[in-house]
């Protein structure tokens, strides 16, 4: 009874990982390591690979009893996605349903799937509900829609049951600073604001000042990520128990705004975050957060962390981990 994490080695496995083993399940890790950290794995098995190696995919799941899975390995930069949509067609996308299909030779049948609020493009209204309009903005948007698609027919066509959940703005590292986000590609706006906090970047273009908001800067929705990988286990759980398909927002249902962010690490970290304001990105939403109130219904879930507890543990992780992994 194992449970299979693509990805594990990455930001958001990595804690997803960490709440599986301590809760006493068997996990074991399939990860390229091309943006991902051994390390981050701990002590959990660690198979290197990629998911559209079918050979592998069946090996795993025949040696290590696997019946769940947890999907997280994708490529996931929006710019990059632009320059070059036939990586992220070939991985995300195909990849994705090489390794359904190896799965379901080996009799896998739950799916829990790493989806974003992306799909939703730029919404009408907030709080952004499940029902609001499926409208990606990006070539990488549009590979988790395309994924959710393809999931959804082979539940029709297979009996795969499976969990796409729509993550908001993942943030944060582990509360006892044990494993977090390496920094070293990530234009989010949390590392990018704890890099120029700590003389390690530029400073902060604030792109933006003059939207219909309390302080006139755009608002997300930021969610720990220890409450995001709490959401996967949920979903196992949810699974396990005879539930169907569905797709599901994770989001906290607060916004906060981009001067919110910067304010909360100086007071946190004691600094002063070095910033310069610049005009609106063409794209960018005014202001996106969740309506979480499927996921509480059907999960039982609820966030447990602030924007502090965010900024607090992203700080100590940044600040003690300049390296990443590599500290």
């Amino acid at each position: 009874m194992t449970v299979l994490v693509s990805g594990g080695a990455g930001y958001i496995g990595s804690h997803t990982v960490r709440q599986l083993r301590s809760l006493g399940r068997n996990v074991v890790v399939l990860d390229s390591l091309d943006t991902g950290h051994a390390q981050a794995a701990l002590d959990t098995p660690l198979v290197i690979g990629n998911i559209a190696d079918a050979e592998l995919v069946n090996q795993v799941c025949g040696d290590h009893k696997v019946t769940s899975v947890v999907h997280f390995a994708a490529h996931k930069a929006v710019g990059e996605s632009m320059q070059n949509p036939a990586k992220y067609w070939r991985n995300n996308v195909d990849g994705s349903a090489r390794f359904v299909d190896a799965l379901l030779h080996a009799g896998v049948k739950q799916f829990v799937f790493s989806s974003s609020c992306s799909v939703y493009g730029t919404p009408a209204v907030v709080p952004v509900s499940e029902a609001a309009p499926i409208d990606p903005e990006s070539v990488y948007a549009e590979t988790k829609a395309m994924t959710e698609r393809v999931l959804r027919w082979y539940g029709v066509t297979s009996g795969l049951r499976s969990v796409s959940l729509r993550y908001f703005n993942a943030a944060g590292a582990s509360l006892d600073n044990a494993i977090g986000e390496d920094w070293t590609h990530s234009a989010n706006l949390i590392p990018v604001v704890m890099k120029a906090a700590m003389g390690m970047a530029p400073p902060v273009q604030i792109f933006g000042t003059d939207y219909p908001t309390p302080d006139g800067t755009a608002i997300r929705d930021y969610i720990h990520v220890e409450d995001l990988a709490n959401a996967h286990v949920l979903s196992l759980a949810y699974l396990a128990d005879g539930g169907d398909t569905i797709a599901l927002n994770v989001g906290t249902g607060v916004g906060s705004s981009v001067f919110d962010v910067v304010h909360a690490t100086e007071r946190i970290g004691g600094v002063t975050v070095p910033t310069t304001l610049a005009p609106r990105r063409a794209g960018d939403p005014v202001s996106t957060y969740s309506d979480p109130t499927l996921v509480r219904s059907t999960l039982g879930w609820t966030p447990e962390h602030s924007l502090d507890t965010i900024i607090e543990t992203a700080w100590r992780w940044h600040s003690t981990h300049p390296n990443g992994y590599a500290t």
